[in-house]
C-alpha cells in the first residue's frame, strides 16, 4: 500500500485525532489520540496535507491538538483546518506541483462552537449555517491564487450511505463560489463520487486505518485519484479497498 501511496504528487487525508502523549480526555467513550511515533508512518506513507477539522481532535484538549500540529511541521507535512488562532485554522495551504498552484481548506461542523479556533486561542475551523456565506465569500478568493481549489469537508451522519442537506448545500455552495472538488468524511463509509456544475464531491471518502469490523460497509473503501493537466482536474476515478482483519487498508483485487 505505501508504495502506491508513495507514488502520488500530493497525498491528502482526514486524520482522525491528536497525535500527542498529553491532554486529559473530554471527549466521549469513543476518544482518540496516537502516539507521536505514529507520525512515522505518515511520513513512510507520503503524506503531504492531513486536514485535522473533525469532531475527534480535541478529544484531549487543545494541548494535544497543538502537540500535533507542532509535530508535523517538525516533519514536514502540511495541515489544515486546525491553527495556533482563527486565521490560520480557515487559512488556505497551497502546494505547486509542475507549475500548477493548488490549493486546500478544510472545515467541519461538528461539536460545540468552542472548538472553533479565536483570535488569540487554537481550535479548528469550526463552521455553522450562519457562516456559510462567509465561507463562499473566502473560496472565491481563495480560487483568485490558485489554478486548483479543493475543500475538505467533516459533516455528515455516521453509517449513513447518503450525504444530508448540510453536506449537499455546502458543496454546492463551495463549487459554486469555485472550488473544483470538495472532499468529505464522516460518515465512515463510502457515499459515492458526484459530478456538479464543473466541480467534483465525495461526500464521504469512508474508512482507511480504522477498527470498525461489525460491517462490510466500514470496512470498505476508496482510494480517490485525481489526475490534473493543464492547471485543470482532467479526471478523477477511485481504487477500491479492504480493510483487514489487522484493520490495516489492501487493495481489494
Amino acid at each position: 500500500m505505501a508504495s502506491e501511496l508513495q507514488k502520488s504528487d500530493i497525498l491528502f487525508a482526514n486524520l482522525e485525532g491528536p497525535i500527542s502523549d498529553r491532554g486529559v480526555r473530554v471527549g466521549s467513550i469513543y476518544s482518540f489520540r496516537f502516539k507521536p511515533e505514529a507520525v512515522d508512518g505518515l511520513v513512510y506513507g507520503g503524506f503531504d496535507i492531513l486536514s485535522l477539522a473533525n469532531n475527534h481532535m480535541l478529544d484531549y484538549q487543545r494541548i494535544a491538538l497543538e502537540d500535533t500540529m507542532n509535530i508535523l511541521k517538525e516533519n514536514n507535512i502540511d495541515y489544515i483546518g486546525a491553527g495556533f488562532n482563527k486565521e490560520e485554522a480557515f487559512s488556505l495551504k497551497t502546494k505547486e506541483i509542475k507549475n500548477t498552484r493548488i490549493g486546500f481548506l478544510a472545515y467541519t461542523n461538528l461539536g460545540p462552537e468552542n472548538w472553533k479556533a479565536g483570535e488569540k486561542n487554537s481550535g479548528m475551523a469550526w463552521i455553522s449555517e450562519n457562516d456559510i456565506s462567509e465561507i463562499a465569500k473566502y473560496i472565491k478568493k481563495a480560487k483568485e491564487k490558485v489554478d486548483v481549489l479543493i475543500v475538505s469537508l467533516h459533516a455528515g451522519e455516521e453509517y449513513s450511505k447518503e450525504p444530508n442537506l448540510f453536506q449537499v448545500s455546502f458543496a454546492k455552495i463551495c463549487i459554486d463560489s469555485g472550488a473544483d472538488l470538495v472532499i468529505g468524511h464522516h460518515p465512515h463509509v463510502f457515499q459515492g463520487i458526484k459530478k456538479y456544475n464543473d466541480g467534483w464531491v465525495v461526500y464521504s471518502l469512508g474508512n482507511f486505518i480504522f477498527d470498525q469490523g461489525f460491517s462490510e460497509e466500514t470496512m470498505k473503501s476508496i482510494i480517490l485519484k485525481v489526475v490534473i493537466k493543464n492547471k485543470k482536474i482532467k479526471e478523477i476515478s477511485s481504487e477500491d479497498i479492504k480493510i483487514n482483519k489487522y484493520f490495516q487498508p489492501d487493495f481489494d483485487n
